[in-house]
This record gives structure tokens, C-alpha cells and sequence, in this order.
């Protein structure tokens, strides 16, 4: 133990001695030898009207190379007595002073400017702002609704949320994660109404993360979930900006990305993957029936072929006499048990759903045409699969694109084939065991350390009025329970009941 104590004493000297260690000075010919190999990369050197010499250290494709001219060129080469600093007013300058911070800036679309007669060095922020204009969502679509989505640009996604939400209480705060692709991440909260243990939770998360590369809001998601080998996401993600407002209005988090289009809002629960933004436009009553027919479609999903192969196999007593009539009759000349003939379609259906998403838009309709119809044709005629099984199989398929969340469908293929699997050794005790295993997982996981199955368990009878049915708007003056937070009432006169 002494030697132990005594060798981990030594490494955190050698770490502080290593830390005190100064920043190298910022110089000309070591940042020609660091751009050494770039080939975009541009050192110019330029002298004043009062013959005082500077230079410029850039990479051409990270600028703004129509401003570099406009902004800093003329205005240095014009310049008489005034300092640098002076002559430059249309861009944010920063004064630098080591090698590391030079290149950050410099990779970051910056040029970098070196003051030879003071030998002072600044970076003018000139970043590219090169970005595709702002379209409309192709993975939340709805009919009424707000049509703008997020972009790459993280200031740009910023300020689509701060236009829905021009409150002085929406916090932003900046993070940057990825050792080689140093990402920029900013979190936004409400403050006064999101809960700060949540707030803490989520800001101690992203701080922790400790890797190479995070390209996109999935791989931070990754390293901020709960429970990693879960099937279903513990992180909402969107590129609706009004979703993102509405949910912050609710208490929740939004966390950023910048070059990738997509949000992550949490703490969510099971429920919240089927909701979609649609459901605050329509009508209540309509917008009830369409949230509740998303669970009976994620239901018949993941159990409709298991119930086929169980009564098939095991219960067909249970299978009244006309229907038990007509799946004799189809699966007569069938070479292949229930089990394995379901098995088969089911593999070819995921087959030709993942071949039509990798194709081009065009040929992707085309070869959905011709798997659903004529490949399903000719593996009746074939005998390699009986008339009900095809129909059924489409009906879960279809079903399965009902739930919002592109994620929790995937998830829901692969509940099926586990369901599949315990229907075929036990029949329907087989696939009752499995609901009451997702169950039992469901309410076992955790939403940045808040209860996953909310407000089912633990149970917040006030929470069910968004639940299975979406209750009038006006009936909805109080925020979400489990979120336990700060400001309760969503109306202003309730304000001093809190």
C-alpha cells in the first residue's frame, strides 16, 4: 500500500509539473512548419502605407475569402499610425498568445495576424458560412404545422429556437467534445423552470465524454445514456425546431450539435417516442385517436406473426373452424413449419425495407413495388409460403412505420424476431412472457436519471391527460410531473399558487 500511495503521488507531481509547463510562444516559422503539408493553407505578408509589415496565416477553404479582402487586407494595407486592432471593426479579433490556441483558431476559420512591429499576434474571426438553406423536415413531416428544420449550422439552429422563444430565461451554454473533431455542443434549458438537478446531470454528462470523434448527436447520445445496451433511445431526436421549443417550454434540455441537423431532447420517457408534433395541431379528439392507434400499430408489430406461428403450432384448437378451414388450405404443400416459414418472410421483408432506404429515391419505389407484390406473388405460387402469412406480414410491416421515432422502429423489428422466437417453443405463454419482460426492462430504465416509464411507473395521474389521450390544450396549465420542476403552472395567473 506505501509503495502504491507513494508511485500515485509521484504521477500527479509529474502531471502538475507537466501542466505548469508554459505555452509555446506563437512564431512565424512554426506555424509554416505545422501547414507544412496543407495545401489550403495560405501565409501572405503585406506592408502598410507607413511601411510597418504584417501577415496573414489562414486556410482558404475555412474563410471567407470575399470578406479577407474587404475586412482585413484593405484596412491593414490603408492603415497609418493606428494599432491593428483599430483597423479592423467588421469582425470579432482576438488577441493570441500560444501555438495551441493559434492552430485552434486557425482550424476553426480564423486568420491569424502577426503585428511584426509588436510582435503581437490576433485571430479575425472570418469563418465560412457556407450551409444549405433551410428546407423542410423529411423525417417529422406533417401537414399543418411550422415546415422549417435544422441545418448544420449550429448558430443557425440556435436561432430558430430563440425566435419561438425570445425570453431572456433561455440559457445556452457551450461545450466541445471530440479530441480530433472538437465538435462545438451547446445545451439550452429554461432557467427558472427546468429542474437544475437535471440541468447538472446532463452538463457533468457531456463534460465526461472522452473520445476521438463525435460527428454526429447519436454519438454523444451514446456516451450520455443510462443504459448503452438498451434497445430504445433515452434521447429524443428531432430537427423540428418547434418541438425543440415546445419541449423546453415543458422544463426539458435541448443539446446541439453543430454540423449535424438533428437535436437531442431529454429527459423523455417511453411515451414520448410516440408522440408526434401533429398532435398539438390537430383537434384533440382527432389527435387521441391517432396517438392511440400508434400503440395498438407498435402492439400488432411485434406480436401479430408470434401469435400466427403460435396458434399454428401449438393452439390451433383456439382457431375458429372457418379460419383454421382456410389456413389448412394454404399451408397444405408447404415444405417449411410455421416458425421457419415466418422466419423466411420476415428476413426478405427487412431485406427489401433496407434495400429501398440505401437506393436512390426513384429506384427505391420501384423495388418496393416489386418486392411487395412480385416476390410476395411468387412465394405463393412456389409453396414457400402460405396466402395469410403474406397478408399478415404486410400488416406488420405497415404497422410497424405508424410509431414517429425512426429508432423505435428498428427496435420493433427486432422485438419481433425475439418474440418470434419465444412463440415458437412456447406458444402463447411464449409470447406473454416476453411483454412481461419488456415491461419489466422499460421500467427499469432511466432518462438522464429520470424514470424511463413515466407517469405509468411511478404512477402521476395528473401526467395521463398527454399520455394515451391528448387532452385539450387549455386543460394542460400544469407542467409534467416527473420533471419535478421549478415553475409548475403554465399560466400566469396560477403563478402565485405555487
Amino acid at each position: 500500500m506505501f509503495f502504491k500511495k507513494k508511485k500515485t503521488a509521484a504521477i500527479e507531481q509529474k502531471n502538475e509539473e507537466k501542466n505548469m509547463v508554459p505555452s509555446e510562444a506563437v512564431k512565424l516559422d512554426l506555424l509554416k512548419q505545422a501547414t507544412a503539408k496543407i495545401d489550403d493553407a495560405e501565409i501572405v505578408q503585406r506592408q502598410t502605407n507607413n511601411g510597418a509589415t504584417f501577415s496573414l496565416v489562414y486556410i482558404q477553404t475555412l474563410i471567407d475569402k470575399e470578406r479577407l479582402n474587404e475586412a482585413i487586407i484593405q484596412p491593414l494595407l490603408q492603415s497609418e499610425d493606428q494599432a491593428f486592432i483599430q483597423c479592423i471593426s467588421t469582425c470579432s479579433v482576438l488577441r493570441i498568445h500560444s501555438m495551441e490556441e493559434a492552430k485552434e483558431c486557425m482550424l476553426f476559420g480564423a486568420v491569424l495576424i502577426h503585428d511584426q512591429g509588436n510582435n503581437e499576434w490576433w485571430a479575425a474571426k472570418l469563418e465560412n458560412p457556407l450551409s444549405r438553406a433551410i428546407e423542410n423536415s423529411e423525417t417529422e413531416t406533417i401537414v399543418y404545422g411550422p415546415k422549417d428544420s435544422f441545418t448544420e449550422r449550429i448558430e443557425q439552429n440556435v436561432f430558430m429556437i430563440r425566435r419561438r422563444l425570445p425570453v431572456i430565461e433561455l440559457k445556452v451554454e457551450k461545450f466541445q467534445v471530440g479530441s480530433n473533431t472538437k465538435t462545438q455542443v451547446q445545451m439550452l434549458y429554461m432557467d427558472g423552470i427546468a429542474n437544475p438537478d437535471i440541468v447538472e446531470i446532463a452538463r457533468k454528462n457531456i463534460s465526461k465524454v472522452n473520445f476521438d470523434m463525435i460527428l454526429e448527436s447519436s454519438n454523444l447520445s451514446a456516451f450520455m445514456d443510462d443504459h448503452t445496451h438498451s434497445l430504445f433511445p433515452q434521447f429524443m431526436q428531432t430537427d423540428r425546431p418547434d418541438s425543440c421549443a415546445y419541449s423546453l417550454g415543458l422544463g426539458k434540455i435541448v443539446i446541439l450539435l453543430n454540423d449535424t441537423p438533428f437535436a437531442l431532447i431529454a429527459p423523455i420517457t417511453f411515451f414520448h417516442l410516440f408522440q408526434s408534433p401533429e398532435d398539438y395541431v390537430h383537434r384533440w379528439v382527432i389527435a387521441s385517436f391517432l396517438r392511440t392507434l400508434r400503440y395498438l400499430s407498435f402492439f400488432i408489430a411485434i406480436t401479430l406473426i408470434p401469435l400466427y406461428v403460435a396458434l399454428n403450432t401449438f393452439h390451433y384448437q383456439m382457431i375458429p373452424l372457418q379460419i383454421l378451414y382456410v389456413l389448412m388450405e394454404s399451408r397444405t404443400k408447404l415444405p417449411f413449419t410455421p416458425f421457419w416459414e415466418a422466419l423466411i418472410m420476415l428476413v426478405i421483408i427487412e431485406i427489401i425495407k433496407e434495400a429501398s432506404l440505401r437506393m436512390p429515391t426513384k429506384t427505391s419505389q420501384t423495388i418496393g413495388i416489386i418486392g411487395g407484390i412480385v416476390i410476395g406473388q411468387a412465394a405463393v405460387e412456389a409453396g414457400f409460403a402460405s396466402k395469410v402469412l403474406i397478408v399478415l406480414v404486410g400488416i406488420s410491416a405497415i404497422a410497424s412505420f405508424l410509431v414517429p421515432n425512426y429508432l423505435v422502429t428498428k427496435a420493433t423489428t427486432v422485438l419481433q424476431f425475439l418474440f418470434l422466437i419465444l412463440a415458437s417453443f412456447l406458444g402463447i405463454l411464449g409470447i406473454a412472457l416476453g411483454l412481461i419482460l419488456l415491461l419489466a426492462h422499460l421500467n427499469g430504465l432511466s432518462s438522464l436519471k429520470q424514470p424511463f416509464f413515466a407517469p405509468v411507473s411511478p404512477l402521476y395521474w395528473r401526467d395521463w391527460n398527454d399520455l394515451f389521450v391528448r387532452a385539450p390544450l387549455p386543460w394542460a396549465k400544469l407542467r409534467p410531473e416527473y420533471l419535478k420542476t421549478v415553475k409548475k403552472w403554465r399560466v400566469s395567473k396560477e403563478e402565485g399558487n405555487e
